[in-house]
């Protein structure tokens, strides 16, 4: 039996690059487009590494429909597209938002414009908790609505779920996956988050800390409404997001031929204070970080963890990591890198 294609957008990247590794340990034959603009060639060959094989990898940006025509024509028999290249950053999506529109965006368009010429039907896309905004109520699950975005990042993850609401009417299966707060780096060490200039996700700040390459961490704001004031979030094992990812993927495979739009909370449901995670992560790594309180940053929501048991009910996805050895991955891999 023909294993299934799947088409990875931005699978050079930090979640993209588990998740293609979780693809070909499970037989699927990948093809990667990235344009390298926020990874880099080292996630490939750590791919290698770990999976026994190399994916086909097209160097480009999703945005060029020419580009991505030329590629559809070119990796024939794709079965499913997983998209993954979009800027993440809440902090850099303020400073630069035409960035994150154009390419946040515009990206989704175009690929979502080849599919429907290629006649793909299934599409898993990478959203975020930031659609919720501020919500009224945590943990929060698939039916509150959303609030006005934090960020021009938020407002993007939004804009891109709203396009696919409509675009799923014109024979599309999709699903949207919203992750929550992931971090650690696969138990191998060969791949992990990989920042390009100074941090804008938490861990990887804290692990360049503990390893001197910066010089303090600083945690914004302590006067929030929160058991210590620090922001609360739901953390999350990277290679557990990329588990749903497949197992999203499977379900819709499953489906009877027909339109399909759903969405789904990836979490493990547990608040963790941006306070916590520190102190966690000097516990597990027995290491002292050198960290000072801030003031608030723009476009930081106060609290937010997840309701995940529409997933573990609908797809039987649970996560299989702690948050204990999230902290232990993601210092192995920095050390690794490091050195």
């Amino acid at each position: 039996m023909k294993s299934k294609k799947v088409l990875v957008t931005g699978g050079a990247g930090y979640i993209g690059s588990h998740t293609v590794v979780e693809l070909l340990q499970r037989g699927y034959e990948v093809a990667i487009v990235d344009d390298l603009s926020k990874s880099d060639q080292m996630l490939l060959s750590g791919i290698e590494k770990i999976a026994g094989k190399k994916p086909i990898f097209y160097k480009g940006d999703c945005c060029d429909k020419k580009f991505m025509q030329t590629l559809f024509k070119t990796e024939k028999g794709i079965d499913c597209v997983m998209h993954f290249a979009a800027y993440k950053s809440v902090g850099e999506s303020v400073q630069l938002p035409l960035d994150y529109y154009r390419n946040n965006i515009g990206s989704l368009v175009t690929v979502l414009e080849v599919m429907k010429e290629n006649n793909i039907q299934d599409f898993i896309f990478s959203s975020s908790c930031t659609v919720y905004g501020q919500p009224d109520h945590i943990p929060v699950n698939e039916t509150a609505p959303f609030k006005k975005a934090e960020s021009p990042y938020g407002a993007t993850k939004q804009m891109g779920e709203r396009i696919l609401e409509d675009a799923y009417k014109t024979g599309l299966r999709i699903i949207s996956l919203r992750y929550f707060n992931p971090i650690g780096a696969h138990p191998s060490a060969l791949i992990g988050e990989l920042p390009i200039g100074v941090p804008n996700n938490l861990l990887p700040y804290i692990t360049q800390t503990a390893t001197g390459k910066r010089d303090k961490l600083t945690i914004f704001g302590d006067d929030y409404n929160t058991p210590d004031g620090s922001c609360l979030r739901d953390y999350i094992h990277v290679v557990d997001i990329a588990d749903a990812h497949i197992k999203a993927m499977e379900h819709l495979s499953k489906l009877p031929p027909g339109n399909v739009c759903d969405v789904f909370n990836l979490g493990t449901g547990v608040g963790v204070s941006v306070l916590e995670l520190v102190k966690k992560f000097e516990k597990v790594n027995d290491i002292k970080l050198n960290y000072v309180i801030g003031a608030r940053r723009p476009g930081d929501v106060e609290k937010v963890y997840a309701d995940p048991e529409k997933i573990r009910k609908a797809l039987g996805w649970k996560t299989r990591f702690t948050i204990e050895e999230a902290l232990q991955h993601a210092w192995q891999w920095e050390q690794k890198i490091s050195s």
